[in-house]
């Protein structure tokens, strides 16, 4: 089946999936890929490392791999340790792994990929996030049976700091200042969250009453604000002027995601030229390129990249691979 057939595809059925509804059937997909062949690892005695370099990270058959940033679609190294999540930055990375059949853990990683600290995680693993210097983790998992919710499902986002062992459980323990006024409900959810430069601040996506909002949000105070609507999954850029985000496409779910890209200073979006809807949290694979997964209609992932300001093409990148980020 051609690319171009497959992508059309694939619009058509995220476009008829709502934003929860379809993270069950994310996971089906996920478990067929594991049957599906992907190109052979690399041979000999190398072994896959977080340490910084000209290569990118990803999931090749639930397992941690890499591959070299010029040659992506060649030879890559896979890794024996499974995650269904994964992200790096300064030689510390973040995996969000099976626990037992039904149970999943956070797990911050050297760079030698050594466990070096665990958390147990409620729900199915959904978003990770490593700071750019490699000290703050984030992490979303979506959980069922919430009372509020009419799909049953909904997201716990925690954060953890490396350096202090200071963790928070639940973003919902923040303190809400939406459209300048403070804000309580019980249908809070968030996720996707992306760190700044300074380890303390971060944005992320809110969800409540029907409507999602991207928000600034700050560590230490324990404090998130409201900044603009329908924005979701948002990922900074390397130089902290840009938010590649998913947006609902007539800020509706249901109809899918445009890839596009938020300009902090001047609040302006520029849509991507990837058209084919995007359910994930793209990585900056460089300060103009996004890296993003696709599925294809058997339910295998791809890793795509395309310009961050609207020009060019959609490429693909890493074959049968998901959760790109780049060894920074």
């Amino acid at each position: 089946m051609t690319a171009t057939s497959t992508r059309a595809k694939l619009g058509v059925l995220i476009a008829s999936a709502v934003l929860l509804g379809s993270v069950a059937a994310g996971y089906v997909a996920m478990a067929a890929a594991e049957t599906t062949p992907t190109p052979p690892p690399a041979t000999g005695d190398q072994a896959v490392t977080l340490t910084p370099g000209p290569r990118l990270l990803a999931i090749t058959d639930r397992h941690v791999s890499t591959v070299a940033a010029a040659d992506p679609t060649g030879p890559r190294t896979v890794s024996g340790l499974e995650c269904l999540r994964v992200y790096a930055a300064a030689g510390t990375g973040v995996c969000l792994k099976p626990e037992t059949t039904w149970s999943y853990r956070m797990v911050v990683l050297d760079a030698a990929l050594r466990e070096t600290r665990a958390i147990s995680v409620p729900g199915l693993p959904n978003r990770a996030r490593v700071s750019a210097s490699g000290r703050m983790v984030s992490w979303t998992t979506f959980v069922g049976g919430d009372s509020y919710t009419s799909s049953g499902f909904s997201t716990r986002t925690g954060i953890l700091d490396t350096s202090s062992g200071a963790t928070v459980a639940s973003l919902e323990e923040f303190a809400i200042t939406k459209d300048g006024r403070g804000y309580r409900h019980p249908d809070v959810n968030y996720w996707g969250v992306t760190f700044t430069a300074d380890d303390n601040r971060f944005y992320a996506t809110m969800s409540t009453g029907g409507k999602r909002y991207l928000v600034r949000g700050d560590v230490a105070a324990r404090t998130v604000e409201t900044v603009k609507e329908n924005v979701e999954c948002p990922s900074l850029s390397p130089d902290g002027t840009r938010l590649a985000f998913k947006e609902a496409v007539d800020a509706d779910p249901a109809k899918g995601w445009r890839l596009s890209v938020l300009d902090l200073a001047t609040m302006r979006v520029t849509a991507t030229a990837e058209t084919t809807s995007v359910d994930d949290q793209a990585a900056w694979l460089d300060g103009g390129t996004l890296a993003y997964t696709l599925r294809q209609d058997d339910g295998r992932p791809d890793v795509w990249s395309v310009p961050a300001d609207g020009s060019g093409a959609p490429k693909l990148v890493i074959p049968g691979a998901e959760s790109p980020s780049p060894l920074t």
